[in-house]
C-alpha cells in the first residue's frame, strides 16, 4: 500500500506544480489554494509512504513522478517544448524510477 500512497503523492505534486505555475506567484487565488490543497496532499501522502519505504528512495520517486509528469503537463498545455532530447531526458527519469521500484523488493 506504501507504494501506492506514494504513487498518488506523485501526482499530486504535479498538481502543486502545476498550481504554482498558474498561480503567477500566487496572485490568483484558485490555482494558489490548488497548489496549497495539492501540496498538503501530495506531502501527507508521502509521509505515509516513508514509514515503510526508505527516505531516499521515496523521494527519488516522489521527485521523479513529479519532475515527469510537470514536464508532460507543460508540453500538454503550457506549449512547452517536446524535442527529442527532452522526451529522452524523461524517458531515462522513467528508467530510473521504475529501477528504483525493483530494486526495493
Amino acid at each position: 500500500m506504501a507504494w501506492v500512497f506514494l504513487v498518488v503523492a506523485g501526482f499530486f505534486e504535479v498538481g502543486m506544480v502545476m498550481g504554482l505555475s498558474l498561480s503567477e506567484g500566487f496572485s490568483k487565488t484558485w490555482p494558489s489554494v490548488f497548489m496549497v490543497v495539492s501540496a498538503t496532499i501530495s506531502f501527507s501522502l508521502l509521509a505515509e509512504a516513508m514509514k515503510v519505504i526508505p527516505a531516499g528512495t521515496a523521494y527519488a520517486v516522489w521527485t521523479g513522478i513529479g519532475a515527469v509528469g510537470a514536464i508532460l503537463m507543460g508540453i500538454l498545455f503550457l506549449k512547452e517544448s517536446a524535442d527529442l532530447m527532452r522526451l529522452g531526458a524523461l524517458a531515462l527519469i522513467v528508467a530510473g524510477v521504475i529501477s528504483l521500484k525493483f530494486t526495493e523488493g
